[in-house]
């Protein structure tokens, strides 16, 4: 049976949550406060309530559209002529939206439903990404003995580690990620020490306190 469309008011409540969720959500990630969401929406906490029923569908409904954009993003790095320069691309743009988003960074290492829109996007995203690494490495030009949760997990690290300074140097992130992707060339590479860590250990590494 066909849902009932919403009143015009409460459409423009729906998109002023969903607006003031990933406004939130960016500057104090997933576990931010409800009411501060609503609050910022101009509507009751009962309102957010009513669209959305609890947390987890306001995370999936607020934040798929910016995993989808990622998972856009992925497929034209896999469509770069340069298996290398894609792969640096999008490792920068990875670093800089975990620079302004927090929650974008979080919902990346957490597990939403699997019927959730953010975890279908989640699925296809990964699995380009591990593509565009495997690309690099076939290329020549990355590294073989890493992995894609390695890169993943370097380049968060590489953002978290300049969190301290960022209202002082907001692009120190930039430094550091330079350094990362000189030692990610395959040209420049001395054996490394242990095996990959595996996507599981990478994403208990990355789920922020």
């Amino acid at each position: 049976m066909p849902s009932t469309p919403l009143r015009a008011d409460a459409r423009r409540n729906r998109a002023r949550l969903l607006d003031a969720a990933r406004e939130v959500f960016a500057e104090a990630g997933l576990d931010a406060s409800l009411e501060e969401i609503a609050r910022r929406a101009g509507v009751r906490v009962g309102t957010l309530y009513h669209h959305f029923g609890n947390r987890t569908a306001l995370v999936d409904a607020a934040i798929a559209p910016r995993v989808e954009a990622w998972v856009e993003r992925v497929e034209e790095a896999l469509a770069h002529p340069d298996p290398w320069e894609g792969l640096v691309e999008h490792l920068t743009l990875l670093a800089e939206w975990q620079t302004a988003d927090r929650g974008f960074t979080e919902v990346c290492v957490r597990t939403l439903p699997a019927d959730s829109a953010t975890e279908r996007a989640k699925a296809r995203g990964h699995a380009c990404y591990a593509e565009l690494i495997a690309r690099a490495q076939a290329a020549g030009a990355l590294r073989p003995d890493v992995s894609p949760a390695d890169v993943g997990l370097l380049v968060w690290a590489a953002v978290r580690a300049t969190e301290g300074v960022r209202a002082l140097a907001p692009d120190a992130w930039r430094r550091h990620l330079g350094v990362l992707l000189d030692g990610l060339r395959a040209d420049r590479a001395t054996p490394l020490p242990g095996g990959a860590l595996d996507p599981a250990t990478v994403r208990a590494a990355m789920t922020f306190p």
